[in-house]
C-alpha cells in the first residue's frame, strides 16, 4: 500500500510541472506557426464532431496530428534534459576502444540527442511531420527519449500525454493563440533547473473564436 500511495504521489508531483510546461511550449510553437495551428484546430474540431463534441478517450486517440505536435515539442523542449542510469554490465562501444565498466554512473543528454543534426535535420525547426507514421519508421532507435526508454522509462508517460492533449484540445477549440510582443526570443533554457524551464518568460495572447 505504501508503494501504491508513493506512486500516486509521484504522478501528481512529477507530472504537474512537466505536463504544464509541455502544454505551454506547444502553445508557444503553435503561436509561431499559425498555419500549423489551424491545421491542428481543424483536426480537433473534425474529430470532436464525430464524437458528439465530447472529449472522450477514443476521440483523443484519433487526433494523430495532435500527438505529432506534442512529440515535436518534446523533442525540442524535453521536460527532463538529462537521464541518469547505472551500467549493469561491462560494455564496449562498437568500432571504438571506449569501454564502460559495470557500476559506472551514466548521464545521457536528452537535449543534446534531440538537437543532433545527424538524427534531426534542421533540429531547431518545429515540424510535427517528423513524427508522421512514415517518418517514425525511418527514425533511428533511441534518438527520441522524452520519457526515457526500457524498463526504467517514465511510469506516467500515458497519463502525462493524455492530460497535455486534453489541455490543448480545450484551449484550441475556443481560442486562437498568438505570440505577445513582450516575449523575448529565442527563449533559451534556464541552466540551473533539472526540469525544463525557459530562460525568458512566455507571453501569449488568446483570441476567442
Amino acid at each position: 500500500m505504501n508503494e501504491l500511495v508513493a506512486q500516486v504521489f509521484l504522478f501528481f508531483i512529477a507530472g504537474f510541472e512537466t505536463s504544464s510546461m509541455t502544454t505551454s511550449m506547444t502553445l508557444f510553437e503553435l503561436s509561431n506557426n499559425q498555419k500549423l495551428q489551424e491545421k491542428l484546430r481543424r483536426e480537433i474540431l473534425e474529430v470532436l464532431k464525430k464524437h458528439d463534441n465530447k472529449i472522450t478517450y477514443d476521440a483523443v486517440t484519433e487526433m494523430k496530428y495532435l500527438g505529432q505536435a506534442i512529440d515535436e515539442t518534446l523533442r525540442i523542449w524535453p521536460s527532463v534534459q538529462t537521464l541518469t542510469r547505472v551500467c549493469t554490465k561491462d560494455y564496449i562501444f562498437k568500432n571504438s576502444d571506449v569501454t564502460v565498466d559495470k557500476g559506472t554512473p551514466l548521464m545521457i543528454s536528452v537535449t543534446g540527442l534531440h538537437h543532433d543534426p545527424e538524427y534531426w535535420p534542421d533540429p531547431d525547426r518545429w515540424d510535427p511531420d517528423r513524427f508522421s507514421e512514415e517518418n517514425k519508421q525511418n527514425r533511428q532507435l533511441l534518438t527520441f527519449l522524452p520519457f526515457g526508454d526500457g524498463p526504467r522509462n517514465c511510469i506516467g508517460l500515458r497519463f502525462g500525454l493524455l492530460q497535455t492533449k486534453v489541455a490543448l484540445i480545450t484551449t484550441l477549440t475556443k481560442y486562437r493563440v498568438t505570440l505577445s510582443p513582450k516575449t523575448i526570443t529565442p527563449l533559451g533554457r534556464d541552466p540551473a533547473t533539472f526540469a525544463l524551464r525557459p530562460k525568458n518568460k512566455i507571453y501569449l495572447r488568446f483570441e476567442k473564436i
